[in-house]
């Protein structure tokens, strides 16, 4: 989903129709305007603004959450990328080969989840890539240890490379968006009913047009907040790519 037209769409509807909904109140006649009958609908707006409150709340907490955890899920990486390079520069010389292949891959993967241009999507998943992994672990296995502490610093860097191989599969989980089309729609649909509901009742005057013009950008900010969090790798709010080129500064070091 697209943070930015989705937020001017809900910015476009809620300003639409409590715009629409003063002109409305102009033309109705005096009985549905009455003080009874704009108790009713004070209570019914009421039980929809609580409801959707509690939603976007839910919402945002959610999507915080996940993109908190894929944030430490990066850190999490980039640490195990330099302690396996440190495990395999104490394991000696002829891991030196590995080393590079494993600075290569980190490039590869830099390139691809945070690209440089703009334009250009992230991509979280590339059977070329995995393949290079792959070949990688298995140049591990083929290592002679020659003593005992080869043989743990060997033991130690398989491990490593399998938990980056599994780590790899969390970020292509996060392709996508969470939160369902439907949801949104609903939850889209509560909010122009809601101020449509503010238009039909309030005075019509600037400030008051105003002040509901401000609400209306402030829950389309909020909504793009969601969507942009939703995608980590991508747009205006992102994941940081610096513990990663961290650690590929330092790799064969």
């Amino acid at each position: 989903m697209r943070p930015i037209p989705i937020g001017l769409l809900v910015f476009a509807l809620t300003s639409c129709s409590f715009l629409a909904a003063m002109l409305l109140s102009a033309a109705l006649p005096e009985h549905h305007l009455s003080k009874h009958s704009r108790e009713t609908a004070k209570l019914g707006v009421g039980l929809i603004a609580t409801v959707t409150a509690l939603v976007l709340g839910l919402v945002i907490a959610s999507v915080k959450s996940s993109f908190d955890d894929l944030s430490t899920a990066v850190k999490h990486t980039a640490a195990e990328i330099l302690t396996l390079d440190r495990t395999l520069a104490r394991y000696g010389p002829e891991t030196q080969e590995i080393r590079e292949q494993l600075k290569s891959v980190v490039q590869q993967r830099l390139e691809m989840t945070w690209p440089q241009g703009p334009s250009q999507p992230a991509r979280l998943d590339s059977a070329d890539l995995t393949r290079q992994s792959e070949q990688l672990v298995d140049q591990l296995h083929r290592l002679p240890p020659q003593n005992d502490d080869q043989r743990w610093l060997k033991a130690k860097a398989v491990d490593l490379t399998e938990s980056l191989l599994s780590a790899r599969w969390i970020l292509a989980s996060s392709a996508g968006s969470s939160v369902p089309g439907p949801f949104l729609g609903i939850l889209i649909f509560w909010l122009t009913a809601i101020f449509a509901c503010f238009g039909l009742f309030a005075p019509r005057n600037a400030t008051v047009i105003a002040v509901l013009l401000v609400c209306a950008f402030s829950v389309a900010g909020a909504m793009f907040l969601i969507l942009e969090m939703d995608s980590p790798f991508g747009g205006l709010v992102r994941i940081s790519p610096e513990p990663i080129r961290y650690a590929y500064s330092r790799i064969n070091q």
